[in-house]
């Protein structure tokens, strides 16, 4: 059995952001064309935002140094991944014994980039054509 290896990875370790506020983020920008998404991220306001536009590029980066043949336009984000990483968990001290406990999570963020499939129309639309004068 042969394993083909199919798209290029980065990975993002213990970011600091709560993984629920950066999936929607993420969300946005599946599936899209590489330059669509990296242009959605700039132009978002939210954090997560940036800390994915960091992990596109990385991804992309990888993709373009390890086949020379690729362009930026032929790439797609494929898959984004955004889990749940530790808690840093911090006490504040109150009064009459008592304390309060800050979780501040943090988040690991992969992004999968792979290149496009250019189908040619030409000849899906002759086959098509031809069929349907067929029919006619």
């Amino acid at each position: 059995m042969k394993d083909t290896k199919t798209g290029y990875m980065a990975i993002s370790k213990y970011l600091i952001g709560s993984p629920y506020k950066i999936r929607p983020v993420a969300d946005l920008i599946r599936r899209r064309p590489y330059p669509e998404a990296v242009s959605l991220l700039e132009n978002m306001p939210h954090k997560g935002a940036r800390l994915i536009r960091k992990t596109v590029k990385s991804a992309a980066s990888n993709a373009l140094s390890d086949n020379k043949k690729l362009d930026e336009d032929m790439l797609y984000v494929r898959d984004i991944f955004i889990d749940e990483g530790p808690r840093l968990k911090r006490i504040w001290f109150r009064g009459r014994g008592r304390a309060d406990m800050q979780q501040k999570r943090l988040c690991h963020i992969t992004v999968v980039v792979d290149e496009t499939v250019k189908h040619d129309n030409a000849k899906h639309g002759n086959a098509n054509s031809s069929s349907k004068k067929a029919a006619k």
